[in-house]
């Protein structure tokens, strides 16, 4: 019998224009004129792309009119209106044989793709009565199983009945990829995306797959790119467009604080432009963007912060609209705070302050300070400097310039040294840092200081020795001169205290004059945080060492709140070397509040007799020392609140209460 070629379904060739992110579309770039559907819904257009259906049948099998191909419509209207269905919908036809053939009618060359075809049918069966909506949606199946770019049923009328053979044509072995626009997507991702498909059949679901990783690959990253275009080119080569959005511009704008309205700025623009990791010619990344918001902030001279992608004449570039709304740059401020130093009375350990500070000199977010604390005891006077980041360097290097006149306990020999009463170390200090980033989570300092300091008594007056008549300075003199140079570096795994932490630091005295000591101090401490279920542990260890000429004063004490706790400030021991080592478990008992445990020990490594004048083994400290106890912790807006009750060694009780974490 000749073939009946009036019955036929096609499908469309495949080529899949323009998809975008299967999940959630970036911001921004959903807005361009690429990203508006998802590959499925090409995929169904292709699927239902099908016409030319059902001309005419053999006249055992003949609707009264031609039928719409549009499987989505017709399974619409089932659903809707399961009842509507005319007679032609329902009109059945018995199928004598099924067969799967190529587009020429011959067999296909591979069985396995003959498998995947005859595996697609559900309704077509030999020896069934089957409709036109059947068959029709047997079509939409094998389409629907990626492997074929088209599918064509024929009716053929034989003697034994009808035959429907659907003549399938497959799509191409993939052999190449062509990947055009993807500038920061690495080569690797799309090689491992697309590795196990070469010289296979390209099976359209998996490349459906396959591009909604890429499409995630920048969503997860937040930066704003997607596939807008697949096409299967001839010779089995699959050419993949990539849109990104790059940055067009960066416009920096001021607005009032009370307005809101744009205004001028104080702030020079290129100050703020320096601090972004965003630059023109990148791909936007939200993510980025808000790293910069943030960066922006901690400078301290802006109180907010927005960026606003906005769109070009271009579709695959962007601007980015920055408004900023200033803080006042100048000011007073008091307040308060605690001394670790020796103190006695009810005020003991108070300390008031006052400050001028200015937070963007110049508008180029350097900051300059004028402060005042004063104590019981304590005295400081400090006039600071600091450039954030140098003009034209790329290295983010700050600057710091410092000048410091102040009057402080000394924690190696205590409150009462001699006959005229207490004692306290009066220092002039001046000098310059350098500081900058040289690896991911590790910040350097370099820095050069000098240092005019002495002890004196409750009167003002210069004091050489103590009431063990063990001198005071290195030179024997009223004061010791001391020119440093300082190096230190610091490694954080991140913000948090239980994390990671180490530092290290160097100081070396330079003999620039003959009077000037000459020594070198080094010290260390680690720090290493643990989750253990609703609990923390935080071990600490720190220690140091130093040689040469230096003043007793300067020798490593041991005790207080910030080293044994249970001790008070120093009374353990002081050396030329030292170690002290610390375990805190912390708890959350409600709101703001912790509690804490904790266990300390110290050590002066049996260095005290090395300082000069003995000052440890004077006044009868052991040179070791253990403590332990329990105590509260509570957030504050000037930092943790620390309440402890420490036991010693030697069965003494002593309350410490400070501000901050321990060091």
């Amino acid at each position: 019998m000749a073939r009946n070629q009036d019955v036929r379904f096609m499908s469309s060739s495949i080529k899949i224009p323009r998809s975008s992110i299967a999940h959630r579309p970036v911001p921004f770039l959903s807005t361009l004129p690429f990203a508006r559907h998802h590959l499925s819904f090409h995929l169904d257009r292709a699927r239902n792309a099908i016409h030319g259906f059902v001309a005419s049948l053999p006249n055992r099998w003949r609707p009264s009119f031609p039928y719409s191909s549009s499987l989505a419509v017709a399974r619409a209207e089932a659903e809707a209106n399961p009842r509507r269905h005319g007679k032609e919908d329902e009109e059945r036809v018995l199928i004598s044989e099924v067969l799967i053939r190529n587009k020429d009618g011959e067999a296909l060359e591979r069985a396995d793709l003959e498998a995947v075809a005859t595996g697609a049918l559900k309704s077509c069966r030999p020896n069934s009565a089957l409709t036109v909506r059947e068959v029709q949606e047997d079509v939409h199946r094998i389409i629907e199983s990626g492997h074929f770019c088209s599918c064509m049923p024929v009716a053929v009328d034989t003697r034994d009945g009808i035959r429907l053979i659907f003549q399938v044509e497959p799509n191409q072995e993939f052999q190449g990829l062509i990947c055009e626009g993807a500038n920061v997507l690495p080569l690797k991702f799309l090689e491992d995306a697309f590795r196990d498909g070469y010289g296979k059949i390209v099976n359209i679901r998996h490349l459906d797959q396959v591009i909604k990783s890429i499409n995630g690959w920048y969503y997860e990253r937040g930066l704003s790119g997607l596939v807008s275009y697949a096409e299967i080119l001839s010779g089995g080569i699959l050419r993949l467009q990539v849109s990104e959005a790059e940055v067009n511009n960066i416009v920096i704008q001021f607005l009032d604080r009370r307005t809101g309205e744009p205004t001028t700025g104080k702030t020079r623009p290129e100050t703020i432009l320096q601090q972004l990791t965003t630059k023109k010619g990148q791909v936007y990344s939200r993510l980025q963007g808000k790293r910069d918001v943030e960066t922006i902030l901690t400078m301290g001279i802006m109180e907010d912060v927005t960026i606003i992608p906005q769109p070009t004449g271009d579709p695959r570039k962007v601007d980015l609209v920055m408004n900023l709304v200033e803080r006042p740059s100048g000011g007073f401020s008091a307040g308060g705070g605690i001394s670790y130093g020796i103190t006695n009375g009810p005020l003991a350990g108070l300390i008031g302050s006052f400050a001028y500070s200015h937070r963007n000199v110049f508008g180029r977010n350097q900051k300059l300070n004028f402060s005042l604390e004063r104590g019981q005891i304590d005295s400081i006077f400090r006039i600071k400097y600091t450039d954030p980041w140098i003009e034209g360097d790329n290295k983010r290097t700050s600057r710091a310039i410092m000048i410091q006149n102040s009057r402080t306990p000394s924690l190696v020999h205590g409150n009462i040294v001699s006959a005229r009463g207490g004692l306290t170390i009066a220092r002039v200090t001046a000098g310059i840092e350098y500081s900058r980033p040289f690896r991911p989570k590790w910040s350097g300092t370099l820095g050069l200081i000098f240092q005019h300091a002495g002890a004196r008594d409750d009167r003002g007056n210069p004091i050489i020795r103590d009431i063990y008549n063990s001198p005071l300075t290195a030179s024997g003199n009223g004061y010791d001169d001391m020119l440093i140079a300082k190096f230190e570096g610091v490694y954080t795994d991140s913000g948090d205290h239980s994390s990671s932490t180490f530092v290290f630091n160097m100081e070396q005295g330079l003999p620039v004059l003959p009077e000037w000591l000459c020594f070198n101090r080094v010290s260390a401490r680690a720090r290493q945080g643990y989750e253990i279920g609703p609990a923390r542990l935080v071990l600490s260890v720190s220690g140091g060492h130093v040689i040469g000429n230096f003043p007793p004063h300067e020798a490593f004490a041991i005790g207080g709140i910030n080293s044994v706790r249970g001790y008070e400030e120093g009374a353990v021991g002081s050396g030329r070397s030292y170690m002290v080592g610390s375990g805190e478990i912390s708890f959350r008992m409600f709101g703001p509040v912790e509690g804490v445990l904790f266990a300390d020990y110290g050590n002066d490594l049996g260095s005290g007799p090395t300082v000069r004048g003995d000052p440890a083994g004077a006044r009868g400290k052991p040179g070791n020392g253990r403590g332990f106890g329990a105590g509260i912790r509570v957030d504050s807006p000037l930092g943790p609140l620390r309440l402890e009750y420490g036991f010693n060694d030697k069965l003494a009780r002593r309350f410490h209460f400070g501000v901050g974490y321990r060091n």
